[in-house]
């Protein structure tokens, strides 16, 4: 990389304090801002919007972004915002940003455009605008951009279209966070990874008690509750796109990993029992658990969530969450609705003193409730669900 490039990218990339937008599921924006809030050394901005989090910060800050926050789906880092009412102005003005910032010339990314009441509302032809835009900016650095790592990341932007401004923004995750790198076979209907964190916290879950996941499939919830209780990054065991960006530099990203590994929370933690009557599931956890040492407090049990008691098992109390099988899973609405009284009449006899959470269609398949629970609207495979949580007394 040339001197004058390499100062241009700390000037205005690595050295200035950039917007950056978090992702969220639907509902979950205030949880991801309580997160990044929390980071350590963080100490950027940040306001709530629909759909996610905006915050300002610095590269280091999207790097921590990435790695830690469990709500997040996706981490855009903006490059630009311009007004375009014809294609005329659109190429111009795209012609103009500095692509070599932010992109290496054999890195030629995917393009991914959404409008709303803007003129130019054709994507396909937004999309080739951008496309040849960042092409004919790149061939000018073919053979400049060189890094450390020889490896080619692919690339994604993303331009929204409102109201005739566009604002561009570069994906600096990579594949969705969700995918923590941990888990790789999933079962009937997952609950992802997010979503799973997300309801753990609404729970009230700190690591520091017993988990109890009956109907566990794949083991979501057993294997994010093992790494929030070891408070291991979410991101630890994954990489991201903006190892491939031009202003990357791995000894900045080993010095934040080195400092996330100083909290690993290690010794002996409180079980994370895991149960389901499926063997198949229940073998492909086992092996999951058995194959990463993060994940030695998770216990797994072959068994109906009817047929045990937390006493059967000598823990307790601790926290209890349950994603029973409802919509196409369950059959009829009929059998669903009393598999969740069903549920709701175990976990009042056997689990008092519990927290609890719990996912269901509708509030009122319930029955009557404690005015001390609480409901939460969230969004699973398309559902809108209810997650009833509280504690059993």
């Amino acid at each position: 990389m040339t001197s004058s490039l390499e100062k241009r990218i700390k000037r205005n990339v690595s050295g200035r304090k950039r917007v950056f937008f978090a992702i969220t599921p639907p509902g979950l924006e205030s949880l991801c801002r309580k997160e990044l809030m929390r980071l350590p050394s963080f100490s950027g901005e940040t306001a709530q919007v629909p759909g996610g989090v905006e915050f300002s910060g610095k590269l280091y800050d999207g790097y921590l972004a990435n790695l830690h926050l469990r709500t997040a789906t996706r981490i855009l880092m903006r490059i630009e915002t311009i007004s375009a009412s014809h294609f005329t102005q659109l190429s111009k003005k795209t012609a103009e940003i500095p692509w070599e910032l932010y992109l290496r010339s054999d890195a030629m990314p995917q393009i991914r455009v959404s409008t709303h009441h803007c003129r130019l509302y054709h994507k396909d032809a937004v999309s080739a605008i951008f496309t040849e835009s960042v092409r004919k900016r790149l061939s000018q650095y073919a053979g400049v951009l060189e890094i450390e790592d020889d490896s080619v990341i692919q690339q994604r932007l993303f331009i929204r279209g409102m109201d005739d401004r566009f604002s561009v923004s570069i994906d600096s995750s990579g594949d969705l966070l969700y995918k923590r790198g941990v888990k790789t076979l999933m079962g009937a209907a997952p609950v992802r990874e997010t979503l799973a964190a997300a309801i753990l916290m609404l729970a009230g879950y700190s690591g520091n008690e017993v988990l109890v996941n009956p109907m566990c499939g794949s083991g979501t919830f057993a294997v994010e509750g093992a790494l929030m209780a070891r408070n291991i990054p979410p991101g630890w065991n994954r990489s991201f796109a903006f190892m491939g960006w031009p202003g990357f530099r791995p000894t900045q990203w080993q010095h934040l990993r080195n400092a996330a590994e100083k909290r690993f929370i290690s010794g002996s933690m409180p079980p994370v029992v895991a149960f389901d009557t499926a063997s198949k599931a229940c073998d492909s956890l086992v092996r999951l658990a058995g194959s990463h040492a993060a994940l030695d407090q998770i216990q797994v049990l072959e068994g109906d969530f009817f047929d045990l008691n937390p006493e059967d098992l000598t823990i307790g109390p601790g926290l209890v969450v349950i994603n029973p099988p409802y919509g196409k899973r369950m059959g009829t609405r009929r059998e669903s609705r009393q598999l969740i009284q069903d549920l709701m009449k175990k976990l009042q006899a056997d689990y008092r003193g519990w927290k609890f959470a719990l996912m269901v269609p509708e509030r009122s398949d319930l029955g009557g409730i404690s005015p001390e629970w609480r409901f939460h609207s969230i969004y699973h495979g398309g559902l809108k669900l209810e997650l009833l949580v509280g504690k059993l007394t």
